[in-house]
């Protein structure tokens, strides 16, 4: 477990909005006590692939566990860059590059010790057929990787055939889905059908620069969202047993 004081942290995070803390000065009141993981932290926030293998192998040598690591220490450096990305004061491309050096950081931890870091819960992604336009749905991997999701990308372009066979052979909590063509996203009214027909009723979150709320919410597994740092809340709302109602109220956009 982290030796973090979870009242200090939320008072000191809360004073830097007043004192005009630079990003790095936030992050690192954020950082855990304990150095060796405080090292991993901070490579990733910095998002130096090399620095987190070099790290992980100090922590490893002094007796950490690798597996422990991935939640102790890599997720908790992710969660800080997606923090202050919130609050405005990262950038997407600084999301982007942290990822990549946590997920380096995870799969050697994996490698190293022989097992699987169990994640949240699987998620399937795709960009409509008709539609090669998918940075949109990168970013959203991104972010839901970053936060403990496993995500199956079909890529863009997907026909609902390969979409339905995806759902039904990996059974994901969810399934996005991205349009930036109001020429491709009716694809989206025939992919929530045949959910339906196959007795599948997860959330179907869509988006993208053609997609409206009020044309999502025709449609009955349909969960709108504009903001793909949002689709991991939404995953864990999910995992807490929220209806598609539930979730259609606590993240409309008004």
């Amino acid at each position: 477990m982290l030796d973090i004081d979870p009242t200090h942290i939320l008072v000191r995070y809360n004073v830097k909005l007043e004192s005009e803390l630079s990003s790095d000065e936030v992050a690192r009141e954020l950082f855990p006590s304990d150095e060796l993981l405080s090292n991993i932290v901070e490579a990733v926030f910095e998002g130096d692939e090399d620095e987190v293998i070099i790290t992980l192998k100090e922590a490893v040598k002094a007796g950490k566990d690798p597996i422990s690591l991935i939640d102790d220490a890599l997720m908790v450096g992710m969660d800080i860059v997606s923090r202050l990305y919130d609050d405005g004061l990262l950038y997407l491309p600084d999301v982007i590059i942290s990822s990549h050096a946590m997920t380096d950081g995870i799969e050697y931890c994996k490698q190293i010790s022989g097992k699987t870091h169990e994640c949240k819960g699987t998620v399937v992604s795709y960009v409509v057929e008709g539609d090669i336009h998918d940075i949109g749905k990168k970013i959203l991997t991104v972010f839901l990787r970053s936060n403990g999701y496993d995500v199956i990308d079909l890529g863009s372009d997907v026909p609902i055939d390969e979409v339905i066979h995806a759902v039904l052979k990996h059974r994901p909590i969810m399934l996005t889905g991205t349009s930036l063509m109001t020429t491709t996203m009716y694809s989206f009214m025939e992919v929530n059908s045949r959910l339906l027909e196959n007795d599948i009723g997860i959330p179907f979150v869509c988006g993208g620069g053609a997609v409206t709320q009020d044309f999502v919410m025709n449609y009955e597994l349909g969960i709108y969202c504009e903001d793909a740092a949002i689709v991991p809340k939404i995953a864990d709302m999910i995992l807490k047993d929220k209806s598609i109602e539930e979730l259609r109220e606590q993240f409309h956009v008004h």
